[in-house]
């Protein structure tokens, strides 16, 4: 499991939802989709309307990968801050109950507005 306790800010980078790794669509239960895809340097995370999926590929060859599965019901607060004039980068922090602060560092272009109306319907529910 990803150590979400210990761990610095996840700097992500925005992905096409077809590029998630396969084994994503495998985990979804019915009627849970994918609508946000991000990639580290192996890891990868994706928002679905459910959850946040965090792959974590471990050992040399990549052949071990831990999935750790965060509901958006577990969810207290969350934060998203936009990219400024020099820094390109956004933010997106969750607060769980149990893990604590989670933060994602997003660089690139990326539709942080979208993405808040999402992650605001899924956690409000």
């Amino acid at each position: 499991m990803i150590d979400f306790k210990n761990s610095s800010v996840f700097k992500l980078k925005p992905i096409d939802i077809s590029s998630a790794r396969d084994e994503f669509n495998k985990f979804l239960i019915d009627g849970e989709s994918i609508f946000a895809s991000f990639k580290a340097i192996r890891d990868q995370v994706v928002f679905t309307n459910k959850r946040i999926i965090a792959a974590n590929v471990q050992g040399l060859t990549g052949s071990k990968v831990d999935y750790t599965s965060l509901p958006y019901s577990r969810i207290q607060a969350f934060s998203v801050e936009t990219a400024g004039t020099l820094d390109m980068d956004c933010e997106i922090v969750v607060y769980l109950s149990e893990v604590g602060k989670v933060e994602f560092e997003i660089k690139g272009s990326f539709d942080l507005v979208q993405f808040n109306q999402h992650i605001s319907k899924y956690v409000l529910d």
